[in-house]
């Protein structure tokens, strides 16, 4: 007999309780072994191409790759914190506008601000503000950011750049690694961790990589990869579910490389859509922007990606405590697949739009029909990139979900119940997997320490499973039956 059971602390335990039933046999540990042999012979050379494709890759000094067009690096151009005291509004000079007259009238700022460092730390001096930032309001107190241009014979010059945002930004950051860890305990720890860990891939790798002028493919891939492997093993921990999930988040991103390259070749997308695309190309003259488009569109893919094949993973595992066979499984692990493919969709698809509102509003700006609108590269980038993810969730989400039933299959014995890959919380917020046929095993083990409920047997009376006292107890055996 099959149970699910619940502790009153923490989680779900779905242990397979066999009564008076002996260890697996050989034969059934054999297929065992198998399912997870199988998973590992993908996963190993999957490993290795990963760890080689880095070491090849991985970028050295790039300032050979990056070409001097005089627009971030002029000579002795340095930066500098100031501190806004007064805030004025002056007459704009006629910029190009909506007002009816071909003018923008809307006033620009001149702010008075006092250098909090650099050579000339304590003077004030006068910065004018653009019309579009000013309008966003400057206060007086507020820290901003100015350039200091120096001139030969004269007083050095200075512009204003931007606002100074160390702070909020720092405080943001603090208030959601104590919101996840408060929520999440240790996982949220080990997710930090595992965030950590991919910016360090992001920033030291692959953007240094992309410059160098590495395949953009093989970056992301590889990129991809090494962040799935350690994030995915360092948050959820080693097990058969991490392992099924991973592969099947590793599929996705295949399909979204794949995906990605077809359609970039296809809708002919340059990865030149505005004047900040342009500049990039000019200052890095080894670089494939088209090929960073692909790149965009798999990292985009891998975030969604891992949040749906761990959460189904876990489905799987969920339903397996049950008694149904491999097809009702995966019927019952794809009812709640699809509920959340369902939302997942709608993720991407809002998270696209949140993230590149700009460009999207721009489409009424152009007043022009909606269909070549969109085929503009700007939208059409957009557009690909978030079809793309959702279309590599979709499919990965069937093949996470066959292959957890395929593995719990392989992990049933002949009469069809559910050994090993059960899952029990050990009281630490860890989801173990568990082999309850083993002779020895018993819930102190496994390190709940907790008791599991008795059985109902025929008559109303309870019987407790085997293993279900903690080790160590007091146990007299079964009492001899009375002679008649």
């Amino acid at each position: 007999m099959s149970e699910t059971t619940k502790g009153p602390d923490h989680g779900h335990s779905h242990v397979a309780l066999h009564g008076e039933q002996g260890p697996l046999s050989e034969d059934d540990r054999a297929r065992q072994r198998r399912a997870t042999r199988i998973m590992m012979l993908v996963l190993i050379p999957i490993g290795i191409w990963t760890l080689v494709a880095m070491i090849v890759m991985w970028p050295g000094d790039v300032s050979g790759h990056l070409r001097d067009n005089g627009t971030f690096s002029q000579p002795d151009v340095t930066l500098h914190d100031a501190t806004v005291l007064e805030v004025r509004d002056i007459a704009n000079a006629g910029q190009p506008g909506t007002d009816g007259t071909g003018e923008d009238t809307r006033p620009a700022g001149e702010l008075t601000v006092q250098l909090d460092d650099g050579p000339e730390t304590g003077q004030q001096v006068i910065v004018s503000v653009q019309p579009a930032v000013y309008a966003s309001g400057v206060e007086v107190g507020e820290t901003v950011k100015v350039y200091r241009v120096p001139i030969e014979g004269l007083e050095p010059s200075y512009q204003f750049t931007d606002f100074d945002r160390t702070v909020p930004l720092l405080v943001l950051l603090l208030a959601f690694g104590v919101a996840l860890v408060a929520v999440a305990r240790k996982r949220g720890a080990l997710a930090l961790v595992g965030l950590g860990f991919s910016a360090f891939i992001v920033v030291k790798f692959m953007f240094p990589a992309l410059i160098a002028g590495s395949n953009p493919v093989a970056v992301a891939l590889a990129g991809g990869s090494a962040i799935l492997f350690v994030v995915l093993y360092v948050t959820h921990g080693f097990s058969v579910r991490t392992t099924t999930a991973l592969l099947g988040t590793l599929f996705g991103m295949l399909v979204a490389t794949i995906l990605g390259w077809l359609m970039v070749q296809w809708a002919h997308l340059t990865g030149v859509a505005s004047e900040d695309d342009t500049l990039l190309w000019s200052s890095t003259p080894d670089m494939q922007l088209t090929g960073v488009v692909i790149c965009a569109i798999i990292i985009t893919a891998v975030g969604v990606l891992n949040d749906v094949t761990i959460t189904q993973a876990s489905a799987v595992w969920e339903l397996s405590g049950s008694d149904a066979d491999e097809s009702r499984l995966f019927s019952r692990a794809m009812r709640i697949g699809r509920d959340h493919i369902a939302s997942s969709t709608y993720t991407i698809a809002f998270a696209a739009t949140g993230a590149s509102l700009a460009t999207y509003l721009m489409m009424i700006v152009y007043n022009r029909p909606l269909l070549e609108v969109i085929g503009m590269e700007e939208f059409s980038m957009e557009i690909i990139s978030t079809l793309v993810g959702a279309l590599a969730v979709i499919l990965a989400m069937p093949l996470t979900t066959a292959i957890g039933v395929a593995v719990v299959s392989a992990s049933r014995d002949r009469r069809g119940e559910l050994a090993p890959v059960g899952t029990s919380d050990n009281g630490r917020d860890e989801l173990l997997d568990l082999d309850t046929n083993d002779p020895n095993w018993s819930p102190a083990s496994s390190g709940s320490g907790r008791r599991l409920p008795k059985l109902p047997r025929p008559g109303g009376r309870t019987t407790e499973p085997t293993g279900s006292r903690a080790a160590g107890a007091d146990d007299p055996g079964p009492k001899p039956k009375r002679q008649a």
